[in-house]
Order: C-alpha cells, then structure tokens, then sequence
C-alpha cells in the first residue's frame, strides 16, 4: 500500500471515531443542589405575631446551626435556606400563603407551621395536595384527622392533651389538698384548638371525673372586654377554671381581670393550655402578680436537659427563655434535615417518606417531650406526652412530669 492509501486510511478510520464520539451520549453527572430549601408559614402579623416570630427564631437558629455543622451531608454538603411566608391574621390568608409558597418555590422540600389550628388547618388542604411534607406544633385533632399523608403533627393532639390533662389536675389538686376538686369552670375561645382541647372534657370527662361544671363560656376572639366572662367565676366560685384561649391579647385581659376581682391564680387555681400562656411577651404586658401561680398544659417546654441549647438560644435572641414555638420549630427544621439526609435527595415525595420510616430516640429526638420520634398512619407522633408548666416568681417553669431540674407544683388554697 502507497504512502498516500496509508495516509487516506488513517485519516478516514480517525474521522470515523471522532464521529462515534460525539454521536455517543455524555455521560451525566448528577449536581448536588447548593441549597435545600425548606419552608416557614407563621403568623408573623395581627394577634398571633408574637408565637409566630418566636417560631422564627427557631426556625432561624436550626438554619444556621445545621449549616455550620456541615449542611446535609449527603448531598456534598448542601446548605438549608429558610422561605418564610406570614399567615396574616384569618385562615384564608393562611391559605393565600400557602398557595404562593407552592407556586413561587417549586423547589421546597418541605415546611413546617402554621402555629394556630385553624391557620394550620388550611395550610396543610394545599400543601397536601403539593404532596409536600408538613411538619406541625399545632394541636387540634383534625389536622391529622382528614386521611392526609404529608402531615405530621409532633405535639399530643387537643383531644389527647385533654385526656390527659384532667386527670393529672385533679390528682395534683388532690395531693396538694388532700381532697379532689368537685366543681369547675370554663373560658375558652372558639378556635380550632380549644375547640378539640375541651371536646373530650364536655363528652363526658367532666362527669367521670366527678366534676359540676359551674361556668362555660366560650368567645370568638379577640375579646374586648373579660369582664362578663370573669364575673360569671367570681360569682359562681368553682374550685378551679380552665381559661382555653389562643392569644396573648386576651390571655392578659382575661389573667388582670382575675386579679382586679381577687380571683387571679394565686387564689382560685387557673389552668390554660398553650405555648403563648409562656411567652415572654405576656409577662410584660399582663405582669408576674397576674400570672403568679397560672399552670398550663403544653406539649412540649424546654428543661434543664437542653441547657446548652437553651443558653444558645438567650445569647442570640436576647429572650429570657426557650418556649414551646421556639423549641418545636427548631426541632421541626432538624427533622426536615434528618429526613433529606436519609433521603439522599431533595424530593419532597422522598424527605415524605423519610419522616414516615423515622423511628428514633437520637437526633431530632433530643428536642421533644418524650425524646422519641415515630409518626403513625395518621401523622400522628407516638406517645406523645403531656407536659405541664406553671407561673413561678416571674418564670415558667416545668412541674410536670416530674424529671431533673423540674420545680414543684403549687395548687391555691380556695
């Protein structure tokens, strides 16, 4: 073969690998996301502000903490980015929220909110059909109640809390006395979570108990004037009140007026539920002499075992101490974590099914009541507990259940 039929040969056979070549497909590389984005829909405007900012914080605080410690890791190390929509003030502004976090951010992964019931309530009918994963502090029964799959609410759900919450008072009450309480009271507001708080209480729970219900006054919030309503217990005297409400607004009307008539807690026992009886913001507008002695059944509150977290969390905010909304939050956006890091991707059907499988005492665990995270069919957390916090010398402290570094409750002397 000629010099030249050598040379037409090499350049044709070249020619034609270089055309296989970029006929073949390239291989792809999968790219990890930089940012993983997860949600907060709160109320951060209107009579409610004040939880949601408090959930914020928290919020804000697992953000930063999880992105120092290395982002999520198996995703090359992937930071967390917080979307953060207000709720406003009405459950359809809650929804309008909910409806533009899901067509603005088609990337979000999951969210966690909406503090109020009746708020979360809504959220979740969109989010829900988004099929993306909510995680909820919220209590009624009815969030988890619907059949729904991408909901999870961590706290004891109203009616379970309710269960629970009678009979602890009344052996507190019986051991502090020596005697159980034969009649009560009730002022609450008509919102979605004192609504399911109180159900299993008026279907029965009363009467097996062994309690007279002497007052039962239920207002749409918010209340203008508590005087109507707290006449009615100073008239009618029960051994104890349940005041179920949902705003620090009215918790400080309803707490002074107590006072004012010489029924405030220190004297006629006042049992609340809620993390917002807590909140900092309420001693400053209804003062220490008119919360002196208020016990408020809660599903979650902070302890001495998370002292280093609760000390983080003062030096940052420069609040007096971690309540219920902070801690939650903070734990929500840890579980979010958790859940796309055992995912290994950021899918919201995966990080969905993560939070499903999750059955631990580790991690997340560490920043709730019980220290155990297991969700159930409904999204309901397993054994979820109840606490229980009380108004001592200016502090909420935990007095139930009993545990290191928790105080000792006080029941008034009627």
């Amino acid at each position: 073969m000629s010099q030249g039929h050598k040379w037409l040969t090499l350049s044709m056979l070249t020619m034609a690998l270089g055309v296989a070549a970029a006929a073949a497909p390239t291989p792809v590389v999968a790219q990890q996301p930089k940012e993983v984005e997860v949600a907060l829909v709160v109320p951060l405007s209107g009579p409610w502000a004040r939880q949601g900012l408090l959930e914020r914080m928290g919020a804000d605080m697992a953000i930063d903490d999880i992105n120092k410690s290395g982002g999520i890791k198996s995703l090359g190390g992937a930071k967390m980015k917080l979307i953060v929509l207000d709720t406003g003030d009405s459950a359809e502004k809650a929804k309008n929220a909910a409806q533009r976090l899901v067509a603005q951010n088609p990337e979000v992964v999951g969210g966690i909110g909406a503090w109020l019931s009746s708020f979360t309530l809504a959220v979740t009918e969109v989010t829900e059909r988004a099929e993306l994963p909510w995680i909820t502090l919220s209590y009624s029964d009815v969030i988890t109640g619907r059949g729904f799959r991408y909901v999870f609410q961590t706290s004891a759900t109203g009616d379970r809390q309710s269960e629970l919450a009678l009979p602890t008072i009344m052996e507190l009450a019986e051991k502090s006395t020596g005697k159980k309480p034969t009649t009560t009271g009730v002022i609450q507001d008509n919102t979605a979570a004192p609504v399911s708080f109180m159900k299993p209480m008026r279907a029965g729970g009363f009467e097996k108990a062994g309690l007279k219900v002497l007052v039962d006054e239920i207002y749409t919030p918010p209340l203008s004037d508590a005087t109507p309503l707290v006449s009615k217990v100073r008239t009618s005297r029960p051994d104890f009140v349940w005041v179920i409400s949902t705003s620090i607004p009215d918790d400080s009307l309803l707490m002074q007026k107590f006072t004012e008539m010489g029924i405030g807690a220190n004297k006629l026992p006042i049992v609340g539920n809620g993390a917002h009886f807590g909140a900092p913001e309420l001693l400053k507008v209804a003062g220490a002499d008119a919360l002196e002695g208020t016990l408020i059944t809660v599903a979650n509150w902070s302890h001495d075992g998370q002292r280093q977290l609760i000390d983080e969390f003062k030096k940052r905010t420069g609040e007096p101490w971690l309540t219920q909304d902070s801690l939650c939050a903070y734990g929500h956006v840890w579980i979010l974590k958790e859940a796309v890091e055992k995912a290994g991707v950021a899918d919201r059907k995966k990080v969905a099914e993560a939070i499903r499988a999750m059955d631990t005492s580790e991690g997340a665990a560490r920043y709730f009541a019980g220290n155990h995270i297991k969700f159930d069919d409904k999204g309901r957390r397993v054994d979820a507990p109840l606490v229980i916090y009380q108004w001592q010398q200016g502090v909420p402290v935990t007095v139930y259940p009993k545990g290191p570094g928790t105080a000792n409750p006080r029941w008034a002397a009627k």
